[in-house]
């Protein structure tokens, strides 16, 4: 399984990103998704997860109501729309597939990760 995430870049304070997650031919659909984040000096942390048919989403209190994750099975694909960005959300963005059908915020249900993809926020 490879996950490989892209999308980001420099963007002001305000603006918007759009992430994206494309996974390798063996990447299953049937697996939850997630995105997690890892700032300078920090651990890395969750940032929103969504199950394996797009019925369930989960997200971090510090992004609710700014960023969306959703999947296009037809692509193989897993998106994260971030809007309103904070110079706090400045980090490498992460994308992991889960274990199972369903998945959290924990690391430890997820069994495949991408590289990281560089997000700054510019005040």
């Amino acid at each position: 399984v490879q996950l490989q995430a892209s999308g980001g870049g420099l963007v002001q304070a305000g603006g918007s990103l759009r992430l994206s997650c494309a996974g390798s031919r063996r990447t299953s659909s049937n697996n939850a998704m997630g995105w997690f984040r890892q700032a300078p000096g920090k651990e890395r942390e969750f940032v929103a997860a969504i199950s394996w048919n797009g019925s369930r989403t989960s997200y971090a209190d510090s992004v609710k109501g700014r960023f969306t994750i959703s999947r296009d099975w037809s692509q193989n694909t897993v998106y994260l729309q971030m809007n309103s960005l904070k110079s706090e959300d400045t980090a490498d963005y992460y994308c992991a597939q889960a274990r199972g059908s369903f998945a959290g915020s924990d690391p430890q249900q997820y069994a495949y990760w991408g590289r990281g993809t560089q997000v700054t926020v510019s005040s």
